[in-house]
């Protein structure tokens, strides 16, 4: 936790804060801070700035000054086919750690069906995976995002506004065009699920603007795709 992310909530007046919970724990285990320490903290949403430790108990409490603005966010659109529940938390950190404030988890024809089912699609964890991206980045801008069950509609009715005055790639195993490097433009990124998208939804998004692009020989996971890519393209 390189920051402290706080929420409206945690303030009992105008600077200071009252914490408990997980982030009352860090400080404690892994800050181990004491009384009159000095910590990194931003407003979600916010500034940053530092809170210095004014009670470490049952609770901890800190008197904020926040001043400076969070990083630059990356312009990035990611569209995602919805990964395995467990990767699902990998890739929402990540992504937010990276600086991406747009992700949409789409279905495709190789997403099962439970893992739309499954509970950490829920506003609370993806919350809770967002805040801990943050919490590593230094970043206090949670990004949005959306969840849309139908393919088509989304890529054919959605999808094109959605990326209108982007540069839109997928990358795809099988593409003749190379990924491009180091772009100075905003970008829209379509990555498939384990597998791949099949033939007719990579047809859906080319015809929606999206060209397909290939990182390489290698077949890489959702998780390991989207850091090579942004850090190819950023």
């Amino acid at each position: 936790m390189n920051l402290i992310l706080l929420f409206p909530d945690d303030f009992v007046d105008a600077h200071r804060v009252r914490l408990s919970g997980r982030r009352l724990e860090h400080v404690r285990s892994v800050h181990r801070a004491a009384v009159g320490d000095s910590l990194v903290v931003g407003l979600v949403n916010g500034s940053i700035g530092r809170g210095v430790v004014t009670s470490l108990s049952d609770t901890l409490e800190l008197s904020v000054s926040l001043s400076d603005d969070p990083p630059a966010p990356l312009p990035l659109t990611l569209v995602l086919a919805l990964p395995r529940p467990k990767v699902l938390h990998r890739v929402i950190a990540g992504a937010t750690s990276l600086g991406v404030k747009r992700i949409c988890l789409l279905n495709a024809w190789r997403v099962e069906k439970s893992y739309w089912k499954s509970p950490r699609l829920s506003a609370a964890n993806l919350l809770l995976q967002s805040t801990l991206g943050l919490e590593q980045a230094r970043d206090t801008v949670l990004p949005t995002i959306t969840l849309h069950r139908l393919f088509r509609p989304f890529v054919e009715d959605e999808l094109p506004a959605l990326a209108s005055g982007s540069l839109a790639l997928v990358p795809h195993p099988t593409a003749a065009s190379e990924c491009p490097r180091a772009v100075d433009r905003p970008v829209t990124l379509v990555i498939g699920p384990e597998g791949g998208f099949i033939d007719m939804e990579i047809a859906s998004l080319t015809r929606a603007g999206f060209t397909p692009v290939t990182l390489g020989a290698r077949i890489l996971r959702v998780e390991t795709a989207v850091g090579a890519v942004v850090g190819r393209l950023f």
